[in-house]
């Protein structure tokens, strides 16, 4: 489905998953989550060439993608409105989508975003953050942006969106950002929206971004990003319900997916959990991790599933991650029929990782994590099997592992977590494979 440079062992995996597949695909169709939100077909089409836009990747297009969106908003037709982005490059400045709307590039179309820092609005911290994730106060606002939407598509013939993060990247490195880097899309406090058969590209920082958001699907993307840049999370559901991610290529410098409820005290006072996300049949690479839940966790994070997973050249396949000063609850998280090759850590749960927005968080705010189920996991050339280390005063409870196979020469590393292990090698550590525990892994067999 996706070009890329595999190994045999890599080739291997994908087969392996595929037949995996076969299972899911003998009914006659994939098992899919996309259903949570129809797509709906819009009558009204105008393309920005309406309102001037030139797509010659030099003339700026801003003002005309306003004009455009805000003709949309204001017209109000029935069923909404189609904005059509026809080939070419069209330069543009940040902007905001409106409901009712899809936005829908062609074959060879590009939206580019400007590397005039200057172009770009700063908007307030999320209130779950308390500050920008990067630097103290605002933030920058995203490429493209969303707030308090419904029925929303970005979709089309598999064109681009650029955010030309090398600049935002380059600042970083520097160390002279004012204000945290823009994401490339996000959407807050919206509901009903489809993100399908698009490129996305170079992100300043998270890619997409849906927060405080219910009923998103987000299927048939191709999100890129270099290796070394930073922070460029592929998918990042935060404080948000009713997820559905699938069928989609992820290749960035940071975590794939990574599932966020907020930052220590200004999570918990938010008090909003992320749920009810289900990630499906996705491949990809990163020198983070694949699946990954938190480290912002603070509102919690309950009922994940991720399955017929395919990762490549990775840090760490799968990775929950937490602190001391997040509180929050992460529970019922399944991860089944993963694949990984290459990679320096096969599955990695922890309760040390991740900074804080300031000196005032709550050192007695000790998160939960517990029934966690990782099953039917498959790796080549693993170099560390597992690592599971919990809190000495909020151990991790409940974690199953069940038919894992990572191979790797060092032994797992354990601390503060009960659980059971069934049919994994080498086998985990003697916290892992008490037979008092295996009830934690009756429900998935």
């Amino acid at each position: 489905m996706y070009p890329c440079d595999c190994s045999f062992w890599f080739c291997v995996g994908t087969l392996l998953l595929l037949l995996i597949h076969f299972g899911e695909f003998a009914n006659g169709e994939w098992a899919t989550c996309s259903g949570i939100v129809p797509m709906s077909y819009r009558n009204d089409k105008i393309s920005i060439t309406d309102f001037g836009g030139v797509g010659d990747g030099v003339t700026l297009n801003t003002k005309a993608f306003r004009e455009a969106i805000y003709r949309i908003e204001h017209l109000r037709r029935r069923g909404g409105s189609l904005l059509y982005i026809p080939p070419g490059e069209y330069l543009t400045g940040p902007f905001n989508l409106t409901s009712r709307m899809t936005l829908y590039l062609a074959r060879g179309a590009m939206i580019k975003a400007t590397t005039d820092v200057g172009q770009w609005p700063l908007i307030a911290p999320l209130p779950s953050y308390g500050r920008g994730r990067e630097r103290p106060g605002g933030r920058y606002m995203s490429f493209i942006h969303g707030n308090g939407l419904h029925d929303v598509i970005i979709t089309g013939e598999n064109g681009t969106v650029d955010g030309q993060g090398g600049i935002w990247w380059d600042m970083w490195r520097r160390r002279n950002l004012k204000f945290t880097r823009p994401n490339l899309i996000e959407f807050m406090n919206s509901r009903g929206i489809i993100i399908s058969n698009v490129i996305f590209k170079n992100s300043p920082f998270w890619n997409i971004h849906p927060v405080y958001c219910s009923h998103v699907v987000v299927r048939y993307v191709t999100i890129l990003a270099p290796a070394n840049s930073p922070n460029t999370d592929g998918i990042d559901p935060d404080s948000s319900s009713n997820i559905c991610i699938e069928d989609s290529f992820i290749s960035t410098g940071d975590d794939l997916v990574a599932v966020k409820s907020g930052w220590d005290e200004y999570g918990i006072a938010f008090g909003r959990p992320s749920h009810s996300i289900t990630i499906r049949r996705l491949t990809g690479s990163s020198p983070f991790a694949g699946i990954a839940v938190g480290s912002e966790t603070s509102g919690g994070v309950v009922d994940v599933l991720a399955e017929h997973i395919t990762l490549y050249n990775m840090g760490i396949g799968i990775h929950l991650k937490t602190n001391v000063g997040r509180g929050g609850v992460v529970r019922n998280i399944t991860v089944s029929n993963l694949y990984m090759e290459n990679a320096r850590t096969g599955i990695k749960i922890s309760g040390d990782v991740g900074d804080h927005p300031d000196e005032y968080y709550n050192r007695n705010a000790l998160p939960v994590l517990k029934n966690v189920v990782i099953k039917n996991v498959w790796g080549e050339r693993v170099q560390q099997p597992g690592l599971v280390r919990g809190l000495k005063n909020a151990p991790f409870t409940d974690i199953c592992l069940s038919n894992i196979h990572l191979g790797g020469a060092r032994p797992w590393q354990c601390s503060h977590v009960i659980g059971a292990a069934v049919q994994v090698s080498p086998s985990p550590c003697a916290q892992l494979t008490s037979h008092h525990q295996l009830g934690a892994c009756s429900s998935s067999f």
